[in-house]
């Protein structure tokens, strides 16, 4: 079989101290990473030197958990973040090159809010603005927002689908010369070039146009990180960038081409879908010394933080009930994420876990892929995947910030490299540039498809 050309996709997710749910109490780490932007300003600049194509953040719009002994004993709690966007505007002035990718929720803002913020973050970053598009999955979420209880996962996502498409529209209010800036005529734009959107929709009545010119690489960027039923196909309708979990090689090919297929179906080109997973890489030297440092990791679990990483938000069912030490029993439907519910529970399946096994299992990764080993194990996994037709990339998520991330650099990108699957420099000046992503053509109001 031929190899597979071109280059692997990586972004970084970056996540307060590191992705272990207990990297914050690591020596290494700095505890307030979440409000240190000298933190976040040196993450972006190794990553941004190692040519990453974009740095990615998550977002909560509530706590994690009300309960004080769970909640006072993490960092992953949303407690102590700054707020992405803004963060990613600050970022703007400190990078040239990298992407800049913040999570927002479909459930807790409005479309005309997000599309003038991301337009504008595009402006000022010179087109290197994306959006993650979530429907969030957390009750405590709802209860900022006058709501006693978040709405069903369906509802969610119908809502989400005409929220992207809303939002899309939107960008598409200006053509790319309308603002003529002609002081000698006094014409400040083009009424002609001006496209009022006018959408009148189950949800939304948004007449528009935006307040701020076509965005620099046509629109932003849209990541999608839903794997429900409901997720793969708003992902197959308007993403970009499909950010996912799959334990398995064949999981993993069976997403991508599910993903891909669907995109068809709706006139989209397939290579236009970039489908990213999530990479949770522990390297050493030796894979001895890549096992000591996962381990020391491991060492620093709260029983009471293990055990609200598998329920609580994530699945929105309480498990404090069941022995730590026995299987997971049959989970009924929840209302949290339905697609990392079912990566739990086959996992635990698969792998005979108890919950506390299960806990320690995702503690890093969340579910994502895990290899702990020397660079060329992971040079191996990521390779197998691409090769495999299974990812055109891959969401880096170190451990550890910095040290973690610098392993990662240092290491393994230089293997990567070797095997012809990392480049040296940037593409070009835009993220879509950079992801291998064409400039989108505007679509006017009258061509758009209603909402449903």
């Amino acid at each position: 079989m031929s190899k597979r050309s071109g280059f692997l996709r990586l972004g970084l997710f970056v996540y307060p101290s590191g992705h272990h749910i207990a990297a914050w109490r690591h020596p290494d780490t700095a505890a307030n990473a979440g409000i240190s932007f000298d933190y976040y300003r040196n993450v972006a600049s190794i990553a941004e030197a190692a040519k990453l194509d974009l740095l990615f953040l998550a977002d909560g719009a509530g706590a994690r958990s009300d309960n004080d002994e769970v909640l006072s004993r993490t960092a992953h709690s949303y407690v102590a973040q700054f707020e992405p966007v803004t963060l990613l505007s600050a970022l703007a002035v400190v990078t040239q090159r990298i992407g800049l990718v913040a999570t927002v929720s479909s459930s807790f803002n409005e479309p005309f809010h997000v599309a003038r913020k991301f337009a504008s973050l595009d402006h000022l970053s010179g087109g290197r603005a994306g959006y993650n598009l979530v429907t969030s999955a957390n009750d405590l979420e709802a209860r900022n927002f006058n709501r006693d209880e978040h709405d069903s996962h369906a509802a969610r996502y119908e809502r989400a689908e005409e929220f992207a498409q809303v939002v899309s529209g939107l960008w598409d209010s200006w053509d790319g010369d309308a603002f003529l800036y002609d002081k000698q005529e006094g014409r400040f734009f083009d009424p002609a070039r001006r496209h009022v959107l006018d959408h009148k929709g189950r949800h939304f009545s948004v007449r528009g146009p935006l307040n701020v010119p076509r965005s620099p690489q046509g629109r932003p960027v849209t990541v999608q990180a839903g794997s429900s039923e409901a997720g793969k196909e708003l992902a197959a309708k308007s993403a970009d960038v499909v950010f996912t979990a799959q334990q398995t090689v064949d999981e993993a090919a069976d997403f991508y081409r599910d993903i891909k297929e669907r995109a068809v179906r709706y006139g989209r080109d397939p290579d236009h879908v970039k489908i990213l997973p999530g990479i949770f890489p522990v390297v050493g030297r030796t894979r001895a010394e890549a096992q000591d440092k996962f381990e020391a990791l491991q060492a620093l679990i709260h029983p009471a933080i293990g055990l609200n990483l598998i329920s609580g938000g994530w699945t929105g069912i309480d498990l404090s009930a069941y022995d730590l030490d026995g299987p997971l029993p049959d989970l009924p439907p929840g209302n949290g994420s339905q697609s990392r519910q079912h990566l739990l529970a086959e996992l635990a399946r698969r792998e005979n876990l108890t919950i506390r096994q299960l806990y320690l299992r995702v503690a890093g990764a969340r579910g994502h892929l895990q290899v702990v080993g020397t660079p060329a194990d992971i040079a191996d996994a990521l390779e197998e995947r691409f090769e495999t037709f299974g990812a055109d990339g891959f969401n880096i998520m170190p451990p550890t910030f910095p040290g973690g991330l610098t392993d990662f650099v240092e290491l393994v990108l230089p293997e990567l490299r070797r095997r012809g699957l990392a480049r040296s420099e940037y593409d070009g000046p835009t993220l879509r540039a950079n992801l291998g992503l064409p400039e989108p053509a505007p679509v006017r109001p009258g061509d758009r498809t209603p909402s449903p």
